[in-house]
């Protein structure tokens, strides 16, 4: 018996924060929380445990979502028992599987994680809007991992029920916050700069790339979906920016690399639902530079660079400090450090655990 159930209606192998929060939490040989975790089919062959549904027709809005929902719905009501699950994890507020979930197991106690996707999706998308409504109303709980986030769903969804909503921090792997410090590079060389992610507008790397084309002494490699980049390639190259592209770097990749780079930067423009992959750098000893967005501004305050990603002065100038005074460095590496601890994922799936166990 596996007492939860949920469901991330992207392809299985998909990047993204929220994939990796999902295989944090359910996935592995010994999983943090017990659960029936399906996705979409993909060519690739998904890591256990999940389960692939072969839906198609994925999209967000109109009679065709809810046709795609339907789908969704016959799918999971062929391979779940409802009397082997306590209660529903939804990943996401929006999108198709929440809802299907929800018409799948109508009377068991859920639990929405909000991710961020689905908060941005639904203040520009009516049809995401109105699911995430109607899924905030009938959720038993709601989780955030900041507060900034729960402020963006009260006024996405002002009739949600305050009481429902919960603060659960993400987290990251447990190991990698004990583990040696990596030390940093040498200075006879261009600063050099990563950003690791997707390259969505929200994003703000195209911005990030203008600045960077007007600032002096540093390099930029980017670790990005090729997808992405192939279609934001031509962007980068008309602001003029010499960078790298790493390709698209798994969680292990990724922490190499953190060793080669002097800083992490997150020119994120909207909001972020944690910063995942700046705590992850920051567990690692790599400084990060943030634009002070809500929920970056939550998780990472002044254990971090906040950082005007539109302003080539600003930017330039916070390099040269960190380039010519190693203190200055040492003592963000030290605080990253510090705020990485209060982060591990096991706290994560303890509180998720301990939600469920209150709801049921």
């Amino acid at each position: 018996m596996s007492p939860v159930v949920t469901a991330l209606d992207l392809p299985a192998g998909s990047p993204g924060g929220s994939v990796e929060l999902l295989n944090d939490l359910y996935g592995g040989a010994i999983p943090r929380i017990s659960a029936r975790l399906f996705m979409l089919h993909s060519n690739r062959p998904p890591e256990p445990p999940i389960e692939t549904l072969k839906i198609y027709g994925k999209c967000l809005t109109g009679h065709r979502f809810w046709a795609y929902v339907d789908a969704l719905k016959t799918a999971l009501t062929a391979l779940v028992d409802p009397d082997d699950v306590a209660v529903t994890h939804l990943q996401h507020l929006a999108f198709g599987a929440t809802p299907a979930l929800l018409r799948t197991l109508p009377e068991h106690p859920s639990i929405a994680l909000v991710h961020g996707t689905d908060l941005l999706v639904a203040a520009s998308n009516s049809t995401q809007c109105q699911v995430l409504r109607q899924s905030a109303h009938r959720v038993t709980a709601i989780v955030v991992p900041t507060p900034a986030m729960a402020r963006r769903l009260r006024s996405l969804a002002p009739e949600t029920n305050i009481a429902k909503i919960h603060h659960i921090p993400w987290g990251i792997p447990d190991h990698l916050l004990h583990q040696p410090l990596t030390p940093p590079l040498a200075q006879d060389r261009p600063f050099r700069l990563l950003y690791a992610g997707r390259l969505t507008a929200e994003k703000g790397v195209e911005t990030l790339a203008a600045t960077c084309a007007q600032s002096k002494h540093m390099t930029l490699s980017i670790a990005a979906p090729a997808d992405e980049y192939a279609r934001f390639s031509n962007q980068l190259q008309k602001t003029g920016c010499a960078h790298h592209y790493l390709g698209w770097l798994d969680r292990h990749q990724l922490w190499q690399v953190f060793r080669d780079h002097d800083a992490l930067v997150v020119p994120s423009t909207t909001l972020e639902a944690f910063g995942l992959v700046a705590v992850e750098a920051q567990a690692c000893g790599l400084p990060v530079l943030y634009q002070p967005v809500p929920g970056l501004t939550d998780v990472l305050g002044d254990s971090a660079l906040p950082v005007d990603f539109t302003d080539p002065h600003a930017l330039t100038t916070a390099l040269r400090i960190l380039h010519q005074d190693p203190s200055a460095r040492a003592d963000l590496r030290t605080a990253g450090y510090g705020n990485a601890r209060r982060f591990p994922i096991s706290a994560t799936a303890e509180a998720l655990i301990a939600l469920g166990n209150q709801i049921t």
